[in-house]
């Protein structure tokens, strides 16, 4: 996957952890719709209507509290700290704000009650849909970790086959099909998490809670809980990460923005999949454009002896031009170079370095060759790669001069052939000018 499409999917990603914290950040109720931007409007327009002082300053401390901890003494766990500490000093001050409420004191005992074979075959496209949307975020969340610092790189087939597994298990005990959550992975990077430890201890620190401690959890504030997202969002982004994509090239910059924009205005999958359409379009086109067409000295590929008047001659009246690069969609600069050539008798096309041909490079180039004889010259054609004759034959690019025996499978033959039409036409004879 192009940097440039991680890089914007995970600017998109914070900015959309941060903009769905912000109703619990301003402490009103989440107001209803699907779309993160418009729910945001809706809660910040219903604060000012409303403001509710004590859950702004809450989040805006805890935020604080991990930012600027985290770098003075980054070993310490400060979003553990900071929630604690609001925790106690609104139970102390009795503070009027929302928590997070009643958690349940156990998981339901396993049960497979809840098949029905008589709908597996209408489920299962749906299921194919909810798997494939669940791998894929599941691996842009461990790519985003990736680049968050983490050691060692993610085993995309051991990530999906233990979500697979997982996900088998859970609805056994009444739970539904999960995927890897990018706002609970980056606070886990965030906080210093290595490995795969960490996602144990997660586990493990969650089953204490909830058999043990599900009633103090319940008091924490969620604008505690805010706080501490949105300082992970504001971690997540790495500004000279950013910059430096932005500055890289104009088809980066332009991918990066696009993404970061259609995660916000769109949704993941996406917003990935347009990054990724775009950046392959931009890398195509920048491949296609890359043919180059340069002329080349005659004179070492001469044979026999020559004098200085029949080389003077040879120049004035034959050029060799050698295709660099790949003859493909974006190649209508090749044609209006090589239709700009000065007027001479013969053009010798050496294709030896051509690395690609598809169908509209080929019509190009008969293009440029109809053209050229238009203007009178003889166009002839060296190092055709076997590969390419293909789509050249399918569009009849080059079907007259192979007709004509004016394709050649070296530059040397296709010089002697300049030559000989040099002679036939009265220009050239015996190394001397014609009257």
């Amino acid at each position: 996957m192009p940097a440039s499409v991680v890089e914007g999917f995970t600017l998109g990603i914070a900015c959309v952890i941060g903009l769905q914290q912000l109703p619990s950040a301003l402490g009103v109720p989440t107001p209803d719709g699907d779309h993160v931007v418009v729910v945001a409007g809706r809660a910040f327009a219903a604060f000012v209507a409303h403001p509710h002082w004590t859950a702004a300053a809450m989040t805006v401390a805890v935020a604080a509290i991990i930012l600027v901890g985290g770098r003075l003494r980054p070993a310490v766990p400060f979003s553990l700290v900071a929630v604690v500490l609001t925790t106690v000093l609104a139970e102390a001050a009795g503070l009027k704000v929302v928590r997070i409420g009643a958690l349940p004191s156990g998981l339901s005992a396993p049960s497979l009650g809840f098949l029905d074979f008589s709908v597996l075959w209408s489920l299962a496209g749906p299921a194919l849909a909810v798997a494939a949307l669940a791998a894929l975020e599941s691996l842009l969340s461990a790519a985003v970790a990736d680049g968050m610092g983490v050691n060692h790189k993610h085993d995309p087939d051991r990530e999906l086959f233990g979500q697979g597994l997982a996900n088998l298990v859970v609805p056994m005990f009444g739970g539904v099909p999960a995927a890897g959550a990018i706002a609970r992975t980056a606070v886990n990077v965030r906080s210093g998490a290595g490995s795969r430890l960490a996602a144990l201890v997660h586990a493990g620190v969650l089953a204490v809670i909830v058999y043990t401690a599900a009633p103090l959890v319940g008091r924490i504030p969620v604008a505690a809980l805010a706080g501490v997202l949105l300082a992970t969002a504001v971690r997540m982004v790495e500004v000279g990460s950013v910059r430096a994509m932005a500055r890289a090239t104009r088809s980066d910059a332009l991918v990066l923005a696009l993404t970061a924009v259609a995660t916000l205005a769109l949704d993941l999958v996406k917003a990935v999949i347009l990054g990724l359409v775009v950046a392959g379009a931009l890398a195509l086109r920048a491949v296609a454009r890359s043919a180059t067409l340069r002329q080349m000295p005659l004179h070492p590929d001469l044979p026999g002896d020559h004098n200085m008047e029949e080389r003077a001659l040879l120049d004035e009246h034959i050029v060799a031009y050698r295709i660099d690069g790949p003859l493909l969609f974006a190649a209508h600069r090749f044609l209006l170079e090589l239709s700009e050539v000065a007027h001479v008798s013969v053009v010798i096309l050496r294709m030896s370095a051509v690395s690609a041909v598809d169908a509209t490079g080929a019509l190009v180039l008969k293009d440029a060759i109809e053209k050229l004889e238009h203007r009178g010259m003889v166009v002839l054609i060296s190092g055709i790669q076997p590969d390419h004759h293909q789509p050249l034959d399918a569009l009849d690019a080059i079907a007259h001069l192979r007709s004509a025996g004016r394709v050649f499978g070296t530059t040397r033959e296709a010089i002697t052939a300049a030559r000989g039409h040099l002679h036939r036409e009265g220009i050239l004879v015996s190394g001397q000018y014609s009257p």
